[in-house]
């Protein structure tokens, strides 16, 4: 297993203090860093809709799937390298550069909306702050403890989410959406001082010397190759699978479903404000409270079968229906299908040594980006196929709507598809609790300096952005 390690030397991970003595690494540096970053984009949600909209009058959604194509294939290239070189140098220069970048367009959506969208798309080179952010996650706890500490971090997503839609969109109605532009800057500005002056690193000492001694390969850089190697590993080829065919429509759903419940099922934006918040307060719930319990009472495995099942059970919900409540009432299983991700965050955790947690994270953040590419422009082709209209920013006032469709939503109907056979997938990935844990042994010759029983299974693992069904962070 990951940990296996003496308890001094674990005791020495738990309590990593940084070169200029500000601290131990703690969860609670992660949480921080991940509450200001999706809170200023969270600010951000209604203004985006309109500059969106504004520059791209014309196959508005075609145009976003196009942008964030770019930016997920970017991400897809450059998380393996990120992730194992975080692995050697430590993780404290990497999240900073991650953080960087993904904030770095937020200022342009005033001074340029085109070099805005450019640099969102080329921002993917580095934007992977839950690679890192997961990795540094690992490095300070222990086995037992990994899986409560990614639900607390990935309910710091949805509580960021919370509030800040809607503040934004209060502040953009009544200042204009230069102020909520500003005030988002503003706090992007002082996430990344507050990495760079307060977060220590994670990552020991002794590993990061021990490190320089092994060189980054290109088979370690290589996104290709580690795709290739995913393939001699059945376990880490189920779980790469299972996250692909989940996270493809929860990708898509991001990028259309607030102009969907406003343009199709009418909701008002006070009403998808009222609606993210609620998703917010019961994923933080789910990813806190429930993760927990479940993963001690019905293990890691069937706690990643049990939230696709939730995920299942919304998608197939939002296809099929029409009528508001139906909407909220499907939010209420979205935000339980939100434990998805933390448990298979931990499952893969579990088959990575410990020098090897950023090459885990970032294979799985490369196939999360390649999701965030693929599925908005999905989605939206599927929209355009089935002549559900997404380019009116407006509801046509007093016009009766036309006759519902049976299917009001195909799109969430082919992701409920997606997550079926993801779940049917995901029902051969072993407990590893319960076997050898040479399963989690990857071919790569990386594992020559792991210290720990399991060598590192290179293509499993987690990363970036999670969860609950709200706006996709790079919006």
């Amino acid at each position: 297993m990951t940990r296996d390690r003496p308890s001094a030397e674990a005791s020495d991970v738990m309590s990593v203090r940084s070169p200029h003595g500000r601290g131990k690494a703690r969860v609670a540096h992660a949480v921080v860093v991940i509450f200001l970053e999706f809170f200023a984009w969270g600010l951000l949600t209604t203004p985006m809709l309109t500059v969106l909209h504004e520059t791209f009058p014309q196959h508005t959604f075609l145009m976003n799937g196009l942008v964030h194509g770019v930016k997920g294939f970017l991400s897809f290239l450059s998380a393996p390298l990120i992730g194992a070189l975080s692995d050697i140098w430590g993780r404290k220069s990497f999240l900073l550069m991650t953080v960087f970048f993904t904030c770095a367009p937020i200022p342009f959506m005033r001074i340029s909306p085109w070099w805005y969208f450019a640099l969102i798309s080329v921002s993917g080179i580095f934007a992977v702050t839950f690679s890192v952010i997961f990795a540094y996650v690992a490095d300070i706890t222990e086995e037992h403890e990994r899986s409560t500490a990614y639900g607390l971090v990935s309910a710091t997503f949805a509580a960021s989410l919370v509030t800040s839609p809607a503040i934004g969109a209060y502040l953009s109605a009544q200042y204009g959406d230069s102020l909520v532009v500003l005030i988002a800057t503003v706090i992007s500005v002082v996430d990344i001082a507050f990495v760079f002056f307060v977060v220590p690193e994670s990552l020991p000492d002794k590993m990061r010397l021990t490190s320089w001694g092994f060189p980054i390969s290109w088979e370690q850089a290589d996104p290709f190759a580690s795709l290739r190697r995913v393939g001699k590993d059945s376990t880490v080829l189920l779980i790469c699978v299972t996250v692909f065919l989940s996270y493809l429509p929860e990708a898509g759903q991001y990028s259309s479903f607030f102009l969907y419940l406003r343009q199709v099922i009418e909701f008002s934006p006070a009403t998808i404000a009222a609606f993210i918040a609620m998703v917010g307060i019961l994923s933080i719930v789910a990813q806190t409270l429930f993760l927990s319990v479940l993963m001690r009472t019905i293990g890691n495995k069937n706690t990643v079968l049990l939230g696709l099942g939730f995920q299942l059970f919304q998608l197939a919900w939002y296809g099929f229906g029409s009528e508001p409540w139906m909407m909220w009432a499907a939010g209420t299983v979205a935000a339980m299908s939100s434990i998805t991700f933390p448990a298979v965050s931990a499952l893969v955790s579990h088959c990575a040594s410990a020098d090897q947690q950023g090459v885990a994270q970032g294979m799985i953040t490369g196939i999360r980006g390649l999701c965030n590419g693929l599925g908005p422009a999905l989605y939206g082709f599927i929209f355009f196929l089935f002549n559900v209209e997404l380019n009116d920013m407006q509801p046509v006032a007093g016009r009766q709507s036309p006759e519902k469709s049976m299917i009001p939503g195909p799109p969430f109907l082919f992701g409920a598809c997606a997550v079926l056979f993801a779940l049917l997938v995901a029902i051969f990935i072993p407990d590893h609790r319960l076997t050898d844990v040479k399963t989690c042994k990857s071919s790569s010759s990386s594992a020559a300096h792991a210290q720990s029983a399991g060598p590192l299974v290179t293509p499993a693992s987690d990363a970036e952005d999670i969860e609950p069904l709200l706006q996709d962070s790079s919006l």
